[in-house]
């Protein structure tokens, strides 16, 4: 009778350390799973990167569509503020021809932008569809204003 006890034992061990078919197929499932989560992840940051490249073309100014640069610096909490009462005043013009674009002072492109038009952060320029500035406005504004801005200046320039 021990004999028997130690190969129920043994064949046990041994079964519970091969793989079976089922954990082989939730191994597969977990890595597709993996995979696809990884490649979402991959797409999404992706596309954000080319959101925020174009959003930081500064050479967009001046192609045909008006543009509203900030003069931003992303350290500076008044500038974040801005930038968010800006992109919730231009909800209101999506499609029409109006592009926003940011001039980050602590890149050399956003730095030299700046310096060019004689402006600080925490400010925004206008500009028409050739590149000519119509309008600086500087300072923390509420999305209601700004979209009165804007709305102004699309009526002048457009």
């Amino acid at each position: 009778m021990p004999k028997s006890r130690a190969k129920t034992r043994k064949s046990k061990t041994t079964k519970a350390s091969e793989p079976t078919r089922r954990s082989m197929l939730k191994l597969a499932g977990g890595g597709v799973l993996a995979a696809a989560g990884t490649g979402g992840v991959g797409l999404w940051a992706m596309g954000s990167f080319r959101a925020y490249a174009a959003e930081h073309d500064l050479s967009r100014v001046g192609q045909g569509d008006i543009a509203i640069v900030q003069i931003h610096d992303p350290q500076c909490p008044t500038c974040t503020a801005l930038q968010k009462q800006t992109r919730a005043a231009l909800r209101d013009f999506d499609d029409c021809g109006i592009t926003y674009l940011v001039a980050d002072i602590t890149t050399p492109d956003g730095a030299a932008f700046a310096r060019k038009h004689r402006v600080a952060h925490v400010t925004l320029l206008l500009f028409d569809g050739t590149g000519e500035l119509h309008q600086t406005v500087q300072g923390l504004q509420q999305a209601s204003q700004l979209a009165q801005t804007f709305a102004a200046h699309k009526a002048a320039v457009g």
